[in-house]
């Protein structure tokens, strides 16, 4: 079961989730520091990211495993806070730029390795959350400044950037729900709101990159989205096949329509807000419009497309009768699995062939785009075994499902990268779910890396690039 010939095998972590360090050097706070620091149980026995993996200093010791994987790619994320302690370019911090990043990016490709660098993986520096973050239109700029900064400090080494990381889920988890910080809920407001705000900065970031750096540096630009499959509960039902078309525009397309088609959100997102809205008493629809101007700022800015899956969900229409708030409100969907999955973890059931059907539905909806898989992965069943068997299982199934999709389905998909390199924190909850190819001890000061059975047989899939056949 080969693979293309140069097909990408990697491994993904995020600032906030390993690097520890977190006042370190002049690096400013972030919404994670204040989030985790103000207690309450918001996260798993009040954990925090202070420490984590210790990456900020132990950096040899990850690209030793990387090395060890013998990766091709390497997605890591940017710590904004860390560059730039108040958010802004008034003031830069050299030592987190040019000592920390500048030494992954170069001992990455001295080892043959291509970094991936994201952005912005939900770590907002807590001096712009303090100006209302993601829910003011002035984000955008500082978005954008920030952007520009590391295009031009990093982009002479960098050719993969991803600008946001998971904006559909991002958006919902802080400023819908409440979960994640600022941990304020606005149901049935703030996600749109934020959406709005993180597709305008997207947008304005991919176009700096464009009129700015793209002909001297010759990288590519896209941001990447969380994709959860769906299936209707019943197939036989109108209203549920409806439902489950419904949730796929909601979750999936309403970033990736206005990015890779026309600038704008879904028609049936539009329609469905603007219904449930005037339902509620509300003047306008609670989903902020573009101008034509933004729509054709937005259309066309992404040079590949990265998405995420982990999991598919069953879904069952469920009328919203009361006019509730709410995003699932809005969707009237009822959205639970299917009572014979498998069940790694409390969200994660183990669905491989999803991860076909979310390929097969970006290829056919957005006109066949390059795809890079910038995150698949599954936890392990018990931390204190480095045997987990059971969790390669699932990504030996995984990858049987992404070959289908290559050569059966002609998905043009080039790069797939692992959650993750390390077991590491995992927003709220802590360090009790453990996702890495290398197993963590966060007990021991030392934070010693040690490989589970995973790990060993990634390394030999990216030796053979792709699946041993057995007879």
């Amino acid at each position: 079961m080969a693979f293309p010939e140069g097909f990408g095998w990697g491994a993904s972590t995020a600032a906030y989730q390993v690097d520890g360090g977190w006042d370190a050097d002049g690096k400013g706070p972030s919404v994670w520091d204040t989030f985790t620091h103000q207690g309450g149980e918001r996260v798993f026995k009040n954990q925090t990211g202070d420490v984590a993996c210790g990456s900020y200093t132990l950096w040899e010791e990850d690209l030793k495993c990387i090395k060890q994987l013998g990766l091709t790619h390497y997605r890591f994320s940017l710590s904004w806070s860390r560059l730039l302690p108040d958010g802004t370019t008034g003031f830069i911090n050299q030592k987190g730029k040019i000592d920390y990043y500048n030494k992954i990016i170069d001992d990455l490709l001295t080892n043959g390795v291509t970094p991936i660098v994201t952005l912005y993986h939900y770590d907002l520096p807590q001096a712009l959350e303090d100006k209302r973050g993601w829910l003011s239109e002035a984000i955008i700029e500082s978005f954008d400044k920030y952007a520009r900064f590391c295009f031009s400090t990093f982009g002479d080494q960098v050719k993969h950037w991803i600008t946001i990381n998971e904006p559909n889920v991002f958006a919902l988890l802080a400023y819908d729900f409440g979960i994640y910080p600022p941990g304020v809920p606005h149901f049935g407001t703030g996600g749109y709101q934020a959406a709005h705000n993180l597709i305008k900065a997207h947008a304005r970031s991919w176009h700096s990159y464009d009129s700015l750096f793209r002909k001297e540096q010759k990288g590519m630009v896209s941001l990447a989205i969380f994709a959860t499959w769906v299936e209707p509960a019943d197939p036989n039902s109108v209203s549920d096949r409806e439902a489950a078309k419904r949730t796929i525009a909601f979750c999936l397309d309403f970033f990736a329509k206005p990015i890779f088609t026309d600038g704008d959100y879904p028609e049936v997102v539009k329609s469905q807000i603007a219904f449930m809205s005037k339902k509620q008493g509300y003047p306008s629809s609670r989903l902020p419009e573009f101008t034509e101007e933004e729509k054709r700022m937005i259309k066309g800015t992404a040079d590949f497309f990265a998405v995420h899956y982990y999991t598919t969900r069953l879904v069952k229409y469920q009328e919203n009768k009361k006019g509730e708030l709410g995003f699932f409100q809005d969707v009237e969907i009822q959205v639970f699995p299917d009572p014979s999955w498998i069940k790694s973890l409390d969200w994660i059931y183990v669905v491989p062939w999803g991860i076909r059907k979310v390929l097969k539905y970006i290829k056919d909806m957005y006109n066949n785009p390059v795809i890079y898989i910038t995150e698949n992965g599954f936890p392990q069943g018990d931390p204190a075994s480095l045997d987990n068997t059971q969790s390669w299982e699932y990504f030996r199934q995984t990858f049987q499902e992404l070959f289908k999709a290559i050569h059966l389905d002609k998905v043009n998909c080039k790069i797939y990268s692992v959650w993750s390199l390390l077991d590491n924190f995992e927003w709220i909850q802590g360090y009790s779910s453990r996702f890495g190819l290398f197993h963590v001890d966060f007990e021991d000061p030392a934070r010693p890396r040690a490989p589970y059975t995973s790990a060993k047989e990634y390394t030999k899939i990216i030796q053979n690039n792709g699946l041993e056949e057995h007879p």
